[in-house]
């Protein structure tokens, strides 16, 4: 057997496609000068499902920052959960801001 037959015989493995993963978006919280920070952290511990502590820590990068992050999901988990901020902040009129952008 001649070493050019013998690599002829060597199959080849398929390459296995692996599935691309969607987009994951960053949910954030926007500083106004209006709602109460009692009700943000409520706002983060309701809708993000945070503690009491992680939700006052993202409320005071809020707070102080400008902007803070609650979570990081995929595109349609994201517009959910901004929406549903959205609607409970002007339910209970406050002029709370949510926004997402890709991370």
């Amino acid at each position: 057997m001649t070493k050019e037959s013998h690599a002829n015989d060597i199959a080849l493995k398929p390459q296995v496609a692996r599935p691309k993963l969607p987009p994951m978006f960053k949910v954030l919280l926007l500083n106004d000068d209006y709602t109460p920070m009692e009700f943000v952290v409520e706002v983060i511990e309701r809708f993000f499902n945070k503690s009491r502590e992680q939700a006052t820590q993202i409320m005071l990068k809020v707070h102080t920052e400008g902007v803070g992050v609650c979570g990081i999901y995929p595109q349609d988990i994201a517009e959910t959960k901004m929406n549903q901020v959205l609607n409970h902040a002007n339910a209970s009129q406050h002029p709370l801001q949510c926004t997402i952008e890709i991370a």
